[in-house]
């Protein structure tokens, strides 16, 4: 059969291809064709298309860890993972705050690059609830626009190590979510794969600042309950001087003895310091530790503090003009910072100190300020402080009076604000009596702790029982056989175990003593439970419906806030600023008597259908005694135990005068 002669001319040319293919090898063209693969993408999913802060979690590793058991839920696991941040957008993000909530009760026990923000932040750290993180050394993400895409100015990536509990072995362990923590940002959708999550964080347009000053080079300063500066007034080579500022801003804010706490990450030691001190005076720590192998021939023996988390307290008033390490304004005042609405010359706080530095931190440019800071108070609320923030240099006025302005080398914040005391550990409670019921509702049990050894003798589990209330006069150890012979009475089961105590040493009792169409009234005793005198004390309550028909306090000085809403504000009157300490009864058989202080105060009902007294309306939403939030009881007063109504009037002229006779005593 023969062949069209087209056919044989393609057959031919075939031929000759395949035939330079097998001699020669295939062109560099067609190599590259068929041997290219697709590009891979270098950056993980989702990072190319943000345009603002990329987040990443990252499942690393986990083991398990001793003892093994076979309660799966009880099973404690070592585990690995990272987090990544990112700004793949145009603008740059300073002090950057990370917040990861963990769900398998995690406990930290390192971090890189990084610090915990939450509460001392000292590793090892329970995280079960969620931990934010702040940036350290490197606080800013700069933009790709700003550093020529410099990936090690724009990201930080943080390597965790902790313990976590439960789950099976082939189960990947990730967070339930992840965000940035910074005031105005939003991450809006959280991306999950299997072995780690994604978020992109952008600017809220809608977000406003109403506590931020004018824009500067660093980032806008912040105002809390609490705010402290730490300015490098001069810089030199191997070291520095620096000044601290402590503003009380907070309007229910008070520092009673105050100790201030950081932590130096690098080193670092107090030389010197005036207008406060350490609480140690010791250079032990440096002679045996870097400072001793850096600096050799240095003179320790002058060295304040070597302490990598020192504890400065204030020095007392008489130390003001001392030359030597006073000599400071707003220095001395005994750790005394009051509430700015008392008095706003003795709402701030001033010190000096001179730091050493370690290698390679010696140049004078090499400033780095200390972390974890903390503050704390006798009777006061509990604080929680950020990370410090640098912020635009402090000014101060110029030394000769000519109205000039120096600035300090370099400035941080910190800020820090009252936090809700947790369960049982709170540092003053509130009692409930009422003029319709003739029971007591005390202070809930171990409201302001309980230690192993008194829980041997009583119950901290146990609900604290009603009692007559004239037991509100006695010390805790006096009472027992009141509330008993008061269940007796009542026909209530009396426990073997007694509940334990409050435990508190300032207790206040809120009495709701009238109720009348037009008005009504209550009264407010504060008791001193404990060895020392309370000057200028302060209190506020909280009445959510009724504070808007406060007319008069006979007692105190009163004030209704603007801010905090529905707040009332009370001091003593002058000659009357102390809540003076207990003292021992008039012989040894005679109970101690505590420090007191009462008013009456006054309320008119504006719209009278809209307040219910005996429903609760009368009683605070909250408490505060000298900056301290009160632990609340469980329960109001009940008009259930309502006696008859001439044994009540009885009832309570007795209560009015026991509780009354004793502060003319």
């Amino acid at each position: 059969m023969k062949m069209p002669w087209m056919k044989l001319i393609c057959l031919a040319f075939l031929f000759l291809s395949l035939r330079n293919q097998i001699c020669y090898g295939a062109p560099d063209d067609y190599d590259d064709y068929d041997e290219e693969e697709e590009p891979k993408e270098k950056n993980p999913p989702g990072q190319d298309k943000c345009n603002g802060i990329f987040l990443m979690y990252t499942f690393t590793e986990r083991n398990k860890e001793l003892p093994h058991v076979k309660n799966v839920t009880a099973q404690a696991w070592s585990f690995k993972s990272k987090a990544t941040l990112v700004n793949t957008g145009l603008e740059e993000l300073k002090g950057w705050k990370m917040f990861i909530r963990f769900q398998h009760r995690e406990v930290l026990v390192s971090a890189t690059n990084a610090i915990l923000v939450d509460g001392a932040g000292d590793f090892p750290a329970k995280v079960e609830k969620g931990a934010t993180l702040s940036g350290y050394p490197n606080t800013d993400l700069k933009t790709s626009v700003d550093t020529a895409g410099d990936l090690t100015k724009m990201s930080t990536e943080i390597e965790f190590t902790g313990t976590m509990f439960g789950l099976n072995e082939k189960a990947i362990p990730l967070p339930k979510s992840i965000r940035l923590a910074n005031d105005g940002w939003k991450c809006p959708m959280l991306t999950t794969y299997r072995t780690f999550l994604t978020t992109c964080c952008h600017k809220d347009p809608k977000y406003k600042s109403l506590n931020q000053s004018a824009k500067g080079k660093y980032t806008p300063r912040q105002y809390g309950d609490v705010n402290l500066m730490y300015d490098v007034l001069k810089s030199y080579e191997g070291s520095y001087e620096a000044q601290v500022t402590i503003d009380n801003d907070g309007t229910l804010s008070r520092l009673d003895n105050w100790n201030l706490t950081w932590e130096w990450m690098r080193g670092e030691f107090i030389h010197s310091m005036r207008g406060a001190y350490t609480r140690r005076i010791e250079y032990s720590d440096c002679i045996f530790g870097l400072p001793g192998q850096y600096l050799k021939g240095f003179d320790f023996s002058q060295v304040m503090n070597c302490e990598k988390r020192p504890v400065i307290s204030d020095l007392p008033l008489e130390k003001a003009n001392d030359t030597e390490i006073g000599h400071i304004p707003n220095c001395c005042k005994n750790g005394s910072l009051v509430s700015p609405v008392m008095d706003e010359n003795n709402a701030r706080a001033v010190f000096q100190l001179r730091v050493y530095k370690l290698p390679p931190d010696t140049p004078k440019t090499v400033l780095y300020p200390p972390q974890r800071w903390n503050i704390t108070s006798l009777v006061s609320a509990h604080y929680h402080c950020s990370a410090p923030v640098r912020v635009d240099p402090s000014a101060f006025p110029e030394a000769t009076g000519t109205g000039a302005k120096t600035y300090a080398v370099a400035s941080w914040q910190v800020v820090c604000n009252m936090t809700k005391p947790k369960k049982k550990r709170a540092k003053c409670c509130v009692s409930f009596t009422a003029y319709y019921s003739n029971g007591a509702v005390p202070c809930s049990t171990c409201a302001c702790g309980c230690d192993d050894s008194q829980t041997d003798k009583c119950n901290p589990s146990s609900r604290a029982m009603l009692l007559p209330p004239d037991a509100l006069l006695l010390p805790a150890e006096n009472r027992t056989a009141k509330i008993k012979a008061y269940a007796k009475l009542k026909k209530k089961p009396v426990p073997r175990a007694m509940p334990c105590p409050d435990n508190c040493v300032v207790s206040i009792n809120w009495h709701v003593s009238s109720d009348h169409k037009a008005g009504w009234t209550a009264r407010m005793t504060l008791f001193n439970w404990g060895e020392t005198q309370f000057k200028d004390w302060y209190a506020a309550v909280e009445l959510k419906k009724a504070a808007s028909g406060y007319d008069d306090v006979y007692s105190f000085n009163g004030t209704k806030l603007v801010s905090p809403k529905n707040t009332i504000f009370f001091q003593g009157l002058k000659g009357l600023e102390y809540l003076i300490e207990i003292k021992n009864g008039s012989s040894d058989s005679k109970p101690k008597v505590p420090g007191k202080q009462q008013s009456v105060i006054s309320f008119t009902k504006k719209k009278p259908e809209a307040i219910n007294i005996r429903k609760g309306d009368g009683f605070p939403s909250k408490v505060f005694f000298n900056g301290a939030e009160c632990a609340l009881p469980d329960s109001l007063p009940s008009a259930a135990i309502l006696l008859s109504s001439m044994p009540l009037l009885f009832f309570s002229a007795i209560a009015f005068l026991l509780i009354t006779y004793p502060f003319h005593s």
